[in-house]
């Protein structure tokens, strides 16, 4: 049986990321943004989600641990070290969520992973994924935004000897924008819903039927240097 045929009984689990090692934002975190930690605003938005059953956090970090469990996430484990890493991709940490909440009797068929990098996706992002994934009968749903007319692949140029030259010579005659072709890219992703059988039993995160959530640039911005908060707390302060 699809997901579409599934019952509104779905476990669908939010997981979201919070490793405590950070280089471009030490403690990036718990760094304060808009008058509370950056990870607030994500745990809030799963918490306000109608669509997610349970909200986890995962964290090798004790104090980032504590303060999920005190924003409301369940935090009831600390990721090992190896999983940690600067480098670590993120299927494996969602693995080994997934295989703790199986050692204590409990399985999502669906997770969305909410990273806490970008704080301005709200709860109606997570829902809509969700939404899509079990109407849809996806794999996977991603959340995207597209691409400005001057980054995409039609516009972009390479050096070659010191000279500029097409990216994609097949599209370097597209010179309008209205005729350039419509690409996407992640937006951190901000919302990254995938089911069991894509991420457990494949061993993916995207599966072949891969939807797209098109989110809007201003709830798209992604956290990794200190202009990024500054930028991000301006926009945040405009949605009042």
């Amino acid at each position: 049986m699809g997901l579409k045929a599934m019952s509104e009984a779905t476990n669908i689990l939010g997981l979201i990321p919070a490793r405590g090692g950070s280089k471009g934002i030490p403690g990036k975190n718990l760094v304060p943004l808009a008058g509370k930690p950056l990870l607030a605003h994500t745990v809030e938005a799963g918490l306000k989600s109608r669509r997610l059953t349970r909200l986890l956090l995962s964290s090798d970090d004790p104090a980032i641990a504590q303060a999920g469990r005190n924003l409301g996430a369940e935090a009831p484990f600390l990721r090992p070290a190896e999983l940690a890493r600067d480098d670590t991709p993120a299927l494996p940490v969602i693995q080994h969520a997934v295989r703790w909440l199986e050692g204590q009797g409990w399985r999502p068929d669906v997770v969305v992973y909410l990273q806490p990098t970008s704080p301005l996706r709200r709860a109606e992002h997570i829902d809509a994924a969700v939404d899509l994934l079990l109407a849809k009968d996806a794999d996977t749903v991603v959340s995207v935004v597209e691409v400005p007319h001057q980054f995409n692949p039609a516009s972009v140029m390479r050096l070659e000897q010191g000279c500029l030259q097409p990216f994609l010579p097949e599209l370097a005659h597209l010179l309008r924008r209205q005729d350039k072709p419509e690409v996407f890219a992640r937006n951190g992703p901000a919302v990254l819903a995938s089911t069991y059988a894509t991420l457990m039993e494949q061993g993916r995160l995207y599966g072949q039927r891969t939807l797209p959530l098109v989110m809007a640039p201003k709830d798209s911005y992604d956290i990794d240097t200190p202009f990024d908060l500054e930028l991000a707390a301006w926009l945040l302060g405009r949605r009042g």
